[in-house]
């Protein structure tokens, strides 16, 4: 075996009866464990490909009268090519759990990528000159399907890969990365988007470029990416990984309360996350706030976030505070949800709203990377795909569920002088005073219930011969 200078040396377990200090037992980990420079380029990959997936997604969103116009629909049919994204990946998302703890982590990003790619370029098909105007709008929506199959493929790869190929004081950091690298896909397209289409004679041009990362990208994964996993393992938890069978797996997590705690509360945060993030622009406009300062507070709402995550990632992966993070970021959440409640109902507020905005995402983005972390932590020895994608239906669902409550609480208004919404003016205080009184519920139930040990950590501390052990007796004990 190969330590960190790359020399070769012999690791010889110490007696289960030896005292076995800190200093030793990271001095044992450095000898037994070995990490690669080729692990950045993984992570490289994942973050180019789950940006390019995230642009695909609202490539048509931030010029939706341009697109409707070009592709001879109504904006309600330009609306369903996001919202597919959300219908496609509650079922598939079952199937990349199982891919991704069966098949590996290479067999499931090359097929996403390949997805991706052939979504990207499907739409380009569909705006090539001498297309019949009838089918204009179908194979566009084929396109975006393609893409949202590839997307829980993308998505639900963070933790694996930062379990498989970084060390546990990289782990959390890796993940960061690699799930932040989403939203600025996000923040790409409602920036591109605008800049490229000045006319509806310019889609053609957009939907070629957004194919070209979505090409390099697929290029780069299948050629470089060429195994699951590296030589050997970076850590403890991936030398000894021993994910269960899909379905033990999903029985397991049913059975373990803290992570179903997890499941429901983190699904209700995503859930807001969405909903905000899709009806930033519809709340703000009924005060007289225009498209364009609603996309400056998205913009910041994005661009906090990602920087509140890459600090707190780093804060995490040194104190291995998962719970006291998670519970402190859903806390500051919620005072910036019943914040922006009351401030989004008022005028003139632009300096209160910009700022209150990027509290929000700063503390409401930042901590879902270290969420997905908890989640592994408290399901050990659960496979990662398995435990991080059944938060991420959680969220798929109660995002769905949230949109249609919302909207349907969202009262017609007779009389809005400032409103700049166009025809039809909504009023969203309801909908904002629900929004924020289920954040807090949820916060709340969590802030009180969970508790959890960190049972991969745990694992990782003991010595090899107790967590061979160890794990002899678990699987022992779940095949009966």
């Amino acid at each position: 075996m190969e330590d960190y200078s790359g020399q070769s040396s012999e690791f010889r377990p110490a007696s289960p009866a030896a005292p076995r200090t800190a200093a030793g037992a990271e001095l044992e980990n450095l000898v037994r464990f070995k990490v690669y420079k080729r692990r950045w380029f993984v992570l490289l990959v994942f973050c180019l490909l789950n940006c390019s997936n995230a642009m695909t997604w609202l490539t048509f969103a931030p010029v939706a009268d341009q697109s409707a116009q070009y592709l001879m629909v109504s904006l309600e049919d330009i609306n369903w090519l996001s919202v597919v994204f959300l219908v496609v990946a509650i079922p598939v998302s079952f199937v990349t759990t199982w891919m991704l703890d069966t098949l590996g982590l290479r067999v499931t990003i090359i097929l996403g990528s390949w997805l991706n790619m052939l979504g990207a370029l499907t739409r380009v098909c569909g705006t090539l000159p001498g297309q019949s105007s009838t089918v204009l709008f179908p194979v566009v929506m084929l396109g975006q399907t393609i893409g949202a199959l590839a997307q829980p493929l993308i998505i639900f790869t963070p933790t694996k890969q930062a379990a498989l190929w970084f060390p546990d004081n990289q782990r959390t950091t890796a993940n960061v990365i690699a799930t932040m690298s989403n939203p600025l896909g996000m923040l790409f397209a409602n920036i591109l988007s605008p800049m490229i289409v000045k006319t509806s004679t310019q889609i053609p041009t957009l939907l070629m470029i957004y194919a070209v990362p979505a090409c390099i990208t697929c290029f780069l994964a299948t050629v470089g990416i060429r195994s699951s996993t590296p030589p050997t393992p970076p850590s403890a938890s991936a030398e000894l990984s021993s994910c269960e069978p899909f379905i033990q797996g999903i029985k397991l997590l049913l059975k373990n309360k803290a992570y179903l705690i997890l499941l429901l509360c983190f699904g209700s945060f995503t859930a807001v996350y969405t909903c905000f993030s899709t009806l930033l622009e519809q709340i703000l406009c009924v005060q007289g706030y225009t498209d364009d300062f609603a996309g400056i507070c998205g913009a910041l709402f994005i661009l906090f976030g990602v920087t509140g995550a890459g600090a707190l990632g780093c804060y995490v992966d040194k104190t291995k505070t998962f719970i006291e993070a998670t519970k402190i970021n859903m806390c500051t959440t919620v005072l910036a949800c019943i914040a922006f409640t009351v401030v989004s109902l008022m005028q003139h507020q632009k300096i209160a709203l910009a700022a209150i905005c990027s509290v929000f995402g700063f503390f409401g983005s930042s901590f879902y990377p270290v969420a997905m972390e908890l989640s592994v932590e408290c399901s050990y020895p659960v496979g990662e795909a398995t435990s991080t994608g059944l938060i991420f239906v959680s969220g798929q669902v109660q995002s769905f569920l949230y949109m249609v409550l919302l909207q349907g609480l969202a009262s017609p208004l007779t009389e809005a002088p400032l409103s700049t919404c166009g025809t039809t003016v909504l009023s969203w205080r309801v909908p904002l005073l629900v929004m924020a009184g289920l954040l807090s519920l949820f916060t709340c139930s969590f802030v009180i219930f969970f508790h959890t040990p960190y049972r991969r950590l745990e694992a990782e501390e003991r010595t090899p011969s107790q967590e061979y052990e160890q794990d002899a007796k678990r699987k022992k004990n779940y095949s009966k």
